[in-house]
């Protein structure tokens, strides 16, 4: 069991990296299904499919505020967890843990409050019509009620992946994800419940997921037990968690107010069509960032692991690996949707204007999308080296300083404003990105000389 446990420090990092970020990319684009599979699902309702697709696609900051918080506990606890485990200290491990699934009950039953409470209210701030404030406010009702379902779900699925069993966090979604395949058409459409029975499908789905992944983490065959006795909020094992979770929670929750203002300024400019065809740039962009997250997170348990263990050579070597396949990734997927951008928005839309729209929007919007490899690879490692502050910093930059107010001013610098709206997104990647790395390259050498004075 012991040689089990230091796996992570042991096996070829090129191996190592392809047996967890496998299993690990595949559980993203898994999870992506839930929601991807929902708005294909509407897209395609007789008659209002374009306006419930629209409504849906209202939500998607709501639904990206509670995915944040899920960031915010486990993407700071899980690579604290794998550091201590990297120094051998499993029952601080253990303590993060149990923490962590008691901090993500308790905002989970927040949220669900606030969301049944100023739902509506938020979802007309964030860009809904009159035409699709109905679509979207039926939708959110009954995913708000599946909110600790999604918490548990992504907050300790990342526990698993961070102990290395890759194919167990895929599984955790892969159940959830079939599920919700299943249930769509016949909630949907046998059902007649439109947009309601979508929701109610993911919710279904997300609950199967967490009792999967909590009774994983409750048994026998994981590293780090979720026992009674570790459930306790402890501020100085969880406060340095939720400091390090302060990236991934910015990152995320941001998402959610750029997406009310690029909503907000489509609505101003192009129109509901200008809207609809938001949400088809919003879910490619999912598309493209899961996996690049997927194989980061498949690095985290070896970076951390090996940082926490002062083997510096290995957590380079990792990072290198990490930036490599990232950057190739992200390379391929937009050559991809530079030639052929009708492939995805298809799978949206059958309405001819829409789509038409959607395919130039595409092109716009993921304009620099190529050099996203370098932001992922960057930013993960910073988290995975316990390194919050600068894993902060460049979120901050990213969304806050440069694409918030871009989104305002490029369309006053172009002959049509509305492109100029997508347009604001590949102009702050690319300063951005650059940015992140000359901030990495001179930080990440600092760190792995400390190592390696310390080892």
């Amino acid at each position: 069991m012991n040689q089990d446990k230091e796996f992570l420090g042991t096996e070829p990092v090129g191996k190592l990296l392809r047996k967890l970020a496998i299993p690990t990319v595949a559980a993203q684009l898994i999870n992506m299904l839930y929601n991807i599979v929902d708005r294909i699902y509407i897209g395609h309702i007789p008659g209002d499919g374009n306006l419930a697709l629209t409504g849906v696609g209202v939500c998607l900051p709501v639904i990206m505020i509670v995915s944040a918080f899920a960031a915010l506990i486990s993407s700071g606890g899980a690579p604290r967890a794998s550091i201590n485990m990297g120094k051998g200290d499993y029952d601080t491990a253990e303590g993060i843990l149990g923490g962590c699934f008691l901090l993500q009950v308790l905002i989970s039953l927040v949220l669900t409050a606030v969301l049944l409470l100023f739902g509506r209210e938020m979802l007309l701030s964030f860009g809904a019509s009159g035409n699709t404030i109905d679509y979207a406010d039926s939708y959110l009702k009954i995913y708000a009620l599946g909110t600790i379902f999604v918490q548990l779900t992504l907050g300790m699925n990342s526990f698993i992946t961070a102990q290395g069993f890759a194919q167990i966090g895929m599984r955790t979604v892969l159940i959830g994800a079939v599920c919700n395949i299943l249930l769509d058409p016949v909630f949907i459409f046998l059902c007649g419940m439109g947009v309601r029975g979508a929701a109610l499908a993911t919710v279904i789905s997300q609950g199967i997921s967490a009792i999967w992944c909590v009774r994983f983490l409750a048994g026998k065959k994981t590293h780090l037990r979720l026992k009674k006795d570790k459930i306790r909020l402890h501020a100085a094992i969880l406060l340095p968690c939720v400091a390090l979770g302060l990236s991934p929670f910015v990152m995320q929750a941001s998402e959610s107010i750029i997406s009310v203002c690029f909503n907000s300024s489509l609505l101003k400019y192009g129109g509901d069509v200008a809207v609809g065809a938001m949400t088809i740039c919003t879910s490619v962009m999912q598309f493209a960032m899961l996996p690049l997250q997927g194989i980061a997170q498949g690095a985290q348990p070896i970076s951390s692991y090996n940082f926490g263990a002062r083997n510096a050579p290995r957590v380079r070597e990792t990072f290198r690996y990490l930036l490599r396949i990232s950057v190739m990734y992200s390379v391929g997927l937009w050559l991809f949707i530079m030639v052929a951008p009708g492939a995805f928005g298809s799978m949206f839309t059958s309405n001819p204007e829409l789509l038409m729209f959607a395919k130039k929007a595409l092109r716009i919007y993921c304009g620099a999308m190529f050099i996203f490899g370098i932001q992922i690879a960057c930013q993960m490692t910073f988290i995975s080296t316990g390194n919050a502050v600068c894993s902060i910093i460049v979120a901050v930059v990213r969304k806050f300083v440069l694409l918030l107010p871009l989104i305002y001013i490029v369309p006053h610098l172009v002959s049509n404003p509305v492109w100029g709206v997508y347009l604001a997104e590949p102009v702050a990647d690319i300063i951005a990105v650059t940015f992140t790395a000359v901030l990495f390259g001179n930080r990440f050498r600092k760190a792995l000389e400390r190592l390696s004075q310390e080892a």
